[in-house]
């Protein structure tokens, strides 16, 4: 990957148990005090945070042993969209993925909270699926279609099905893959190659 010259420093990290792609939505149950402080202060700010994948350990050891927590190398900026304090003491978040970042040295502060100074990452450039990954497409417009009809909307608006990266992204939020290898699909460079694989898999599962 080749970083910009863009430099974040001291970005506060949210670690998590999932892989955030860019252009998806994230919701999160914030009640922790340093998140709640995240939060107020992003908001505030209007400046993101950045979400890693935890490579070891759980996200209750996040803040109480440091020891015991590996992050991925590479995360997503995270942009507050909506918050709502439904109770006292408990945050609902909503959150839009943005640009790719590759970590430097994380960093503890006392109460817990990680973060590092962070490069960020070139952007998929938009590129129309090619015709062999039309089905693909197809099948996740169908998706989208059926969760509507469902009340279900797990994807922000408008909808891009004419960008293989957002196609590629899309599913790797919704397939049944470990988060080892959604963190590598987020990784790749190539949106083409991305979706390339996304249908390898779909064909293999008679999807489409």
């Amino acid at each position: 990957m080749k970083a910009r010259t863009t430099l974040m420093p001291a970005l506060p990290l949210f670690p998590l148990k999932a892989v955030l792609f860019p252009g998806g939505l994230l919701r999160l149950k914030v009640f922790e005090a340093r998140y709640l402080d995240l939060v107020s202060r992003c908001l505030r700010d209007r400046e993101p945070f950045g979400v890693v994948c935890l490579r070891q350990g759980g996200e209750l050891q996040v803040g109480s042993d440091g020891s015991k927590v590996r992050f991925e190398g590479v995360g997503v900026l995270a942009h507050l969209l909506d918050v709502d304090a439904e109770q006292a003491g408990i945050l609902q978040v909503s959150c839009q993925g943005g640009q790719r970042f590759r970590l430097k040295t994380p960093r503890q502060r006392a109460d817990g909270l990680w973060f590092a100074d962070a490069d960020l990452l070139v952007d998929d450039d938009p590129q129309p699926p090619s015709a062999n990954l039309a089905p693909s497409v197809a099948a996740l417009s169908n998706a989208i279609e059926a969760l509507s009809g469902q009340g279900q909307h797990p994807f922000i608006e408008p909808h891009h099905l004419d960008d293989a990266g957002w196609v590629a992204n899309r599913w790797c939020e919704i397939l049944p893959i470990s988060l080892a290898a959604k963190q590598k699909l987020m990784e790749l460079d190539e949106p083409a190659l991305r979706l390339q694989l996304v249908d390898d898999f779909l064909r293999g599962k008679g999807v489409v």
